[in-house]
């Protein structure tokens, strides 16, 4: 082979190598950007515990929940409820609209009234909470619901177009704190016991509807030190359609 050839050989095997590498890129970022779509769509389980510090069962419903809060593909809520504070215990964190979002669940649920310790599972399945295994067994079975996409910007919420249930659904604003907070009890069924508790909410408050169409809503920023949690639900204690975290 003459120099010339030569010179022009390795020039086009250079060629050759690059568009090859250009190639494998290109596919390497397209494979990334469908893993990132397939991420970005990955939706959490919310899993509602409704707890008392006046409830002697509920300390291992409330340990249980806290180990799900470790879970990426777990949202974890406690909500305390008020209907055990005429025993001698008020629950410091418990409000009346808390105990009656459980009790908008329970004709849904086939239940014939609250109780605690309950999880509700994505708003349409149920389990005593000290249960873990079958709560975790409702978990797997909630896992892939389909709902619209739901994004969280600062004080801004987007919520995609999709496929809304009959009556619509609500968007739901929730504040809660990560953290695990100790609370002694001095009277009650846990009386003289500490009782930890983990991703307790503080605010639930409606700030929007969803009828299928793609909306866009605002809510302040400040979250007074709370870590933010949006829902997307049916109405009247139906199933929860999308949720997002920030």
């Amino acid at each position: 082979m003459r120099a010339g050839s030569r010179h022009t050989y390795d020039w086009r095997l250079r060629m050759i190598d690059r568009y090859d590498l250009l190639s494998a890129g290109v596919l390497a970022c397209a494979l990334l950007g469908l893993s990132g779509a397939a991420h970005a769509s990955d939706r959490p389980v919310v899993v509602e515990l409704f707890t008392s510090q006046g409830c002697s069962s509920c300390p291992p419903a409330n340990a249980n929940l806290a180990k799900l809060a470790q879970r990426k593909d777990v949202l974890a809520l406690s909500y305390s409820v008020t209907y055990w504070d005429r025993l001698g215990w008020k629950d410091v964190f418990g409000k009346p609209e808390f105990t009656e979002r459980q009790v908008e669940y329970e004709p849904g649920l086939g239940q014939n009234g609250p109780f605690t310790p309950q999880m509700v599972v994505n708003g349409r399945l149920s389990a005593v909470g000290q249960r873990i295994g079958e709560v975790e067994g409702l978990i797997s079975s909630a896992r892939g619901d389909e709902g619209p996409d739901l994004s969280i910007s600062g004080d801004k919420i987007s919520v995609g177009a999709g496929s809304a249930p009959a009556g619509g659904a609500d968007v739901w604003l929730v504040r809660y704190d990560p953290k695990t907070v100790e609370v002694p009890v001095s009277r009650g069924e846990n009386k003289g016991r500490t009782l930890p508790h983990s991703h307790v909410v503080h605010e639930l408050r409606r700030i929007g509807s969803w009828d299928g169409q793609a909306v866009k809503l605002q809510t302040r920023s400040d979250a007074g030190g709370f870590a933010l949690a949006v829902l997307v639900q049916g109405r009247n204690g139906g199933r929860i359609l999308a949720a997002g975290t920030q």
